[in-house]
């Protein structure tokens, strides 16, 4: 039996991709920039549900749940803004805007999910961001998310719930990222 490492996850669209990289272009001036792990900008996601590996007889049933999850959810406004950090180990991108609808699309994707027989831990309270940067040891990623302290990008609506395929990089070879590909998308509302 096969498996799929998966994600549910909401996309930005290119502008607001766009302007988020030249915000990131800027903090690779920053002292220490250079010993954190950036991610790609084909990898920039909103993370809703992380499904781990998923055995190939599960996906219909799943497809079919996280259809349903998106229809059942209205299209909302969101923009990037903002930064923080999650420990010295992670360096993110915040969102804005109607945020309330993006938790409950998260916990109607963490939902289908399990009642598709996925082993899912426990939901907990969803925080929406978009990794930029990562670091091996604790790093002081303090001065980067102030530095994205006031960045706002344009607003947007995310049209469509999508499931993602992650392959992890080869181990040993440097500055090899993961590959994201996605599985299928659901466009959001009736």
């Amino acid at each position: 039996m096969s498996c799929q490492r998966l994600f549910a996850a909401v996309l930005p669209p290119e502008p607001a991709a766009d302007e988020l990289a030249g915000a990131v272009a800027a903090l690779h001036a920053l002292p220490g920039a250079g010993d954190l792990r950036w991610t790609a900008r084909a990898g920039w996601h909103y993370t809703l549900a992380f499904l781990g590996n998923v055995d190939e007889e599960l996906l219909p049933d799943l497809l079919t749940r996280l259809e349903r999850a998106a229809h059942r959810t209205e299209p909302f406004p969101l923009r990037i803004r903002g930064g923080g950090r999650f420990d010295g180990r992670a360096l993110w991108a915040g969102a804005a805007g109607g945020l309330d609808t993006l938790r409950l699309l998260a916990g109607r994707a963490h939902a289908a999910a399990r009642k598709a027989g996925v082993a899912m831990e426990e939901h907990r309270h969803y925080t929406p961001h978009l990794t930029l940067a990562r670091s091996r040891v604790n790093a002081d990623l303090t001065p980067f998310a102030a530095a994205l302290e006031d960045f706002e990008g344009v607003r947007w609506e995310p049209a469509e719930l999508s499931l993602v395929r992650s392959d992890l990089p080869v181990d040993g070879v440097p500055g090899e990222q993961p590959r994201y590909e996605v599985v299928r998308a659901w466009r959001l509302g009736r």
